[in-house]
């Protein structure tokens, strides 16, 4: 499936209906949530839910945070986005990703991490009754939108929550998020966010 055909036709949906939904939006970094925000903010009331107990160390999440926090004061949009910081709990992660720690970028522990942000992300949604909810992750070149998809539908099946699906790398997507961080001097991460990302970058460079 082309899910940014479908987030199209979604948005297509609401846009007939003249209603502007509240939408809960996980997001992992103020690059990756520069263009989806711009893109969905026209149509949605947005909650940005910061919730990314992956990223290592507690500095650089720290960082990521109030880059993002920051990124917010910047930018006008036609209705203020609240962000929300979840709980930065490492063990969560360490649990999720438990007999994973091995496999490389891209394999079934970030599956597991993917499931983990965006289940926690789906359960506020339910819980504050948001209309939907989505993810930035699928804005990254190196993040498997099959598999955040994927997520998202079935997350949507357990908890009744709409799932917006979407590849926002798509339609140069990716492209207007180097843009923005441009303008507006953003901080941009080297490494996806865990430990094990961070170590085999530094293998890398070695």
């Amino acid at each position: 499936m082309n899910f940014q055909v479908r987030c199209e036709e979604q948005l297509q949906e609401i846009e007939r209906r003249r209603e502007k939904p509240s939408l809960l939006l996980h997001a992992c970094c103020a690059p990756c949530s520069s263009y989806v925000l711009e893109y969905l903010s026209n149509y949605f009331d947005i909650t940005i839910l910061y919730y990314n107990p992956n990223i290592y160390p507690e500095e650089e999440y720290r960082r990521r945070f109030m880059e993002l926090q920051s990124f917010l004061t910047k930018v006008v949009y036609s209705h203020p986005v609240i962000l929300l910081e979840g709980d930065y709990l490492p063990e969560e992660y360490d649990q999720a990703c438990l007999g994973l720690e091995h496999l490389g970028e891209r394999s079934k522990r970030c599956y597991a991490c993917y499931h983990l942000r965006m289940k926690k992300a789906c359960e506020y949604a339910s819980k504050h009754s948001f209309d939907y909810f989505t993810t930035t992750l699928s804005i990254s070149p190196y993040k498997n939108s099959d598999w955040i998809n994927e997520i998202g539908e079935a997350l949507e099946k357990e908890y009744g929550v709409t799932y917006l699906r979407a590849d926002f790398k798509k339609k140069n997507g990716y492209k207007r998020s180097l843009e923005l961080s441009r303008e507006y001097q953003l901080y941009r991460q080297e490494y996806c966010g865990c430990q094990y990302s961070l170590e085999e970058r530094q293998k890398k460079e070695e």
